[in-house]
């Protein structure tokens, strides 16, 4: 195989990866293929092993549903993107499809196919997505200090899983907006969805717990979210071009922003139903429910109490009503970074309470007593990570990140199951999360 191209760059630093591709589809993808191979092997060794642990079913089961479904539904940029990723990793395309539509096959196409397959069973939700699934906020206007735009986004997820969320990827593609985003090494989108592009977008957002939407005739997020992000230039055509051919998997609630402008917007898609909401003086949070009535009523199952459950993720709804409050017209850079690394507990209104409730989220420390949660007490679960940005920084493209906890707080995943020996079977699949600082991370110059 032939080494990468001189325009392709790695640089690890402060726990995070650091990659930079350019080029054709096919030739961007072989850089990112080439400069991740082992993690990239590794990431998909684990998904394989969790997939299996949450459905009993070998991963090609997945495989074999995403050639059915994705692979005619991607254009040829986006396959030989993936292609690319696959010959520079040596791994099949299939597995590399596959794990870039980890999430709609596991969360959305898996309960409703094993429903119809076995309807005795009834839907059974994923159990490695459920509930607690990132913090997000977004303001703009006299919310923040100076006007501008700050976002600030942690990625909630298995620590088994979360340990494949730190890259981060500068992708200068041959057509469209150049793309800095946090990233999963093989996948061609977010997928953990932090982004700013060069046409002054900034995009994230938190998933929507219990939706039960799904259609396999659709095209993927995965692919539909980077088409978006890489040729949209305003918060409204990101909308239109992310909802169309939309699949229902991996439905999320979307806070855009435009630096150029100063809006910003809260976006959920649902299958059937979708909700927007904008403004240019305001504040948008994420916690994983949906605000938009019908999709909260009508397409997820028994989620709707969890909006003001504050043992749930309506904990960090409220927290986020009152940091907003507290905070408005002061937050800035410095502030995002406290605030997506909050610790104080509405529910038994402590300060310093991490747990499944906080902004920050350590499902590892939650003894569970008061429930909220389906993951079960001690679960290894929570904020594997920080990012922060402003709208200045996204013009200059960058943005602060912290890998793991965005409170720093370090993870000994050893000493952890030897507390709690019943999480071993993660051994081998979980790593060890030591304290690192915040980053400022921008495109290669």
């Amino acid at each position: 195989m032939s080494k990468p191209s001189i325009d392709a760059v790695r640089r690890d630093h402060a726990g995070w990866i650091f990659v930079h591709i350019q080029g054709e589809p096919y030739d961007r993808g072989e850089q990112h293929g080439q400069l991740l191979a082992a993690e990239i092997q590794n990431a998909i060794r684990t998904a394989r092993y969790l997939a299996k642990w949450d459905t009993g079913e070998d991963f090609d089961t997945f495989i074999n549903a995403a050639v059915e479904q994705f692979a005619p539904r991607i254009d040829s940029e986006y396959a030989d993107e993936i292609q690319g990723i696959a010959d520079g990793a040596k791994l099949t395309f299939a597995e590399v499809l596959a794990w870039n539509g980890y999430m709609d096959l596991l969360q959305s196409w898996w309960p409703q196919h094993a429903a119809q397959q076995k309807p005795q069973l009834g839907l059974k939700p994923w159990r490695g997505r459920r509930g607690h699934h990132c913090s997000a906020f977004i303001a703009t206007g006299s919310a923040t200090r100076d006007g501008r735009i700050v976002m600030a986004h942690n990625s909630w997820d298995r620590y088994a899983a979360g340990d494949a969320f730190n890259v981060v990827f500068d992708i200068v593609p041959e057509a469209g907006n150049r793309i800095l985003m946090q990233g999963l090494p093989g996948c061609i989108s977010s997928l953990t969805d932090f982004w700013v592009t060069s046409a002054g977008l900034m995009v994230t957002e938190t998933t929507i717990s219990n939706f039960a939407g799904y259609n396999a005739s659709g095209a993927p997020e995965f692919y539909r979210s980077r088409r978006a992000t890489q040729y949209a230039n305003s918060i409204g055509e990101w909308c239109e071009m992310f909802a169309m051919a939309n699949n229902g998997g991996y439905a999320n609630s979307w806070l855009i922003g435009d630096a150029k402008t100063g809006e910003i917007a809260r976006y959920e898609l649902g299958l059937h139903y979708s909700g927007f909401e904008s403004t240019k003086d305001g504040f948008y949070s994420g916690y994983n429910t949906a605000t938009d009535l019908k999709i909260r009523n009508q397409e997820c199952t028994g989620e709707g109490e969890d909006y003001t459950d504050v043992r749930k993720n309506g904990a960090r709804r409220l927290r986020f009503m009152q940091l907003e409050e507290t905070h408005r017209g002061r937050i800035d850079v410095e502030l995002a970074k406290a605030m997506i690394a909050d610790h104080h507990d509405v529910y038994l209104d402590r300060p310093d309470n991490p747990c499944s409730r906080t902004i920050c989220g350590h499902l590892e420390l939650d003894d569970q007593r008061f429930g909220g949660s389906d993951h079960g007490p001690f679960n290894p679960w929570g904020a594997n990570d920080g990012k922060v940005v402003d709208s200045e920084m996204a013009r200059d493209m960058a943005f602060f990140a912290r890998w793991g906890h965005p409170c720093g707080r370090p993870f000994d995943a050893q000493a952890f199951m030897k507390r709690h020996p019943q999480w071993n079977w993660l051994n081998g699949y979980m790593r060890d999360r030591p304290s690192w600082p915040w980053t400022r991370f921008e495109v290669l110059r």
